[in-house]
């Protein structure tokens, strides 16, 4: 299982599958593969050797474009690079992140229009093998001149300094490669403008956002399945005949996977007819997000494709190019608009729940889904504080949505003086998600008691998949009966929604 960087395409699912290490990284075999790399950083090196006047390799950077570097310095630059944009602060990224940071990077840097050396390939592919990975702060990028302090630690690990992920640990990357009989890398001219001046980190964190975000669209649509069955709702509201004539394909798809979970065959009659909108608008709520998937794949995949250094460096026709492909616009307005839908989603759930509980609402069921009986139940609250907690995190997903791409901020001796803001787009759409996450925890479990509730008293029928899904949940959290904490439940749950450890309605 092995993903080849090179003159093909890589996937978003590549990139997670080498983050979560159920894919190796290798780089392209073929010998054109490597022609075409050893040409680019053969005429860089030339170049510069011999006439050249080329951006970040005989000259300073950004604002620094005037200042010309002496000959006998152009071979110290790049370290410098890496050293003056060791500031990043926050958290620290994931290894999973890590990891799918490394690997995005080396996507862009093997198109082989970056000039850059077969070592630095070899030595990225050699940090995922090895599963030596940089650790990287989270904040201190403006998404343009691409995502240069975070990946600055990238550039580190490889020149021997700063810190990496190691067999479960944080050690100094200078103990590790001893240990390993590696030595420093020493960048060429370009190589660490190369490794830093690119949407890398935006792309990878891009990249594990979609994932999270159709794994948890899934799961809304069977959480308002078992919902409507708990609420006593009407499945005639997803019927084919109906959503024919808004033909929107997600939506659709929606409504064609609560059709399956609930068993509806075209039945009309019903005591009321219509169910509250977080019922009956459900597919529309969450189709919006199943028809934006597309886009948004297309627009992470290409940029993952991409060369998005500068300069651009043309092996073939000779010639160094200087534009802005750093730039993260796409993924900036990816993720903005994957964290409104996902948001959406938190907060179709939350008002799910809100009915459930409500005795005002949900049809006959005990205030609070409580599962006591007699006289306990007057003391017994179910899940009152899980749909306050609810509540809390969907607002707080909601106030995370304000779009990142619009905070542009002049820096840099306004040499930058219009940033994307993708990374932080990328990272406040990974919270969101966290958040939605959560949401959906709570959600799960609380339709799933009201599943219960209702075949206790018998009078529910369930299809034989939502019956062996209902029995998957509640092995992990069993029903409610007195009143117990929910933490641990909540958050293994929330946890595996993030991990992809519920896959539906997979062909």
């Amino acid at each position: 299982m092995t993903v080849v960087f090179g003159q093909g395409s890589v996937s978003l699912e590549d990139i997670n599958a080498i983050a979560r290490r159920e894919k190796a990284a290798e780089l392209d075999p073929s010998p054109a593969f490597r022609a075409l790399i050893d040409k680019g950083a053969a005429f860089l090196d030339r170049l510069w050797r011999e006439e050249g006047n080329i951006y970040g390799v005989t000259t300073g950077y950004g604002d620094s474009v005037t200042v010309d570097v002496p000959r006998e310095l152009v071979e110290a630059l790049p370290l410098n690079l890496t050293r003056f944009h060791g500031c990043g602060l926050g958290r620290h990224f994931s290894l999973e992140e890590g990891r799918a940071i490394v690997a995005a990077r080396l996507a862009s840097l093997a198109k082989g229009h970056s000039g850059v050396s077969w070592a630095l390939l070899e030595r990225l592919q050699w940090l995922l093998a090895e599963d030596v990975i940089p650790v990287i702060p989270a904040e201190g990028s403006v998404g343009a001149s691409g995502d240069l302090t975070p990946l600055s630690y990238v550039a580190a690990a490889l020149v021997g300094e700063r810190d990496v992920y190691y067999q479960g640990q944080v050690r100094p990357v200078a103990e590790v490669l001893k240990e390993k009989g590696m030595a420093p890398l020493t960048l060429k001219p370009k190589e660490g403008l190369a490794i830093m001046n690119g949407t890398a980190v935006m792309t990878a964190l891009a990249c594990q956002a979609f994932d999270q975000a159709q794994g948890l669209s899934a799961m809304a649509t069977r959480i308002t399945a078992l919902m409507s069955l708990a609420l006593k709702g009407n499945a005639y509201h997803f019927d084919q005949t109906l959503f024919a004539v808004k033909p929107h394909p997600g939506q659709g798809l929606v409504a064609a996977r609560l059709r399956q979970d609930l068993n509806y065959q075209g039945e009309q009659s019903h005591s009321r007819l219509q169910d509250r909108y977080s019922l009956r608008c459900a597919p529309h709520v969450i189709g919006a997000l199943e028809d934006a998937l597309p886009w948004l794949r297309g627009l992470i995949e290409t940029e993952l494709n991409s060369s998005n250094d500068n300069p651009i460096i043309d092996a073939l026709g000779e010639q160094v190019l200087h534009g802005g492909h750093f730039y993260g616009g796409h993924i900036a307005m990816a993720m903005d608009t994957l964290k409104v839908q996902v948001a959406n989603l938190a907060d179709l759930l939350d008002r799910q729940l809100a009915s459930l509980v409500d005795t005002k609402f949900n049809n006959g069921l005990p205030a609070n889904l409580t599962g006591a009986q007699g006289a306990e139940r007057a003391i017994s609250h179910g899940f009152k504080a899980v749909q306050i907690g609810a509540s809390a995190w969907t607002a707080e997903a909601l106030k995370h949505c304000m779009p990142a791409s619009v905070f542009s901020r002049s820096t840099e001796c306004h040499n930058q003086d219009k940033v994307s803001m993708g990374t932080i787009a990328a990272r406040d759409c990974l919270r969101i998600l966290t958040l939605t996450a959560q949401v959906t925890a709570a959600a799960l479990l609380a339709a799933c008691q009201g599943v219960w509730l209702r075949e206790r008293d018998q009078e529910l029928l369930v299809t034989a998949e939502l019956r062996d899904f209902v029995g998957q949940v509640q092995r992990l959290c069993p029903p409610v009966v007195a009143d117990r904490p929910l933490e641990g439940a909540l958050r293994q749950l929330s946890g595996q929604l993030l991990d992809g450890q519920w896959r539906l309605y997979e062909a």
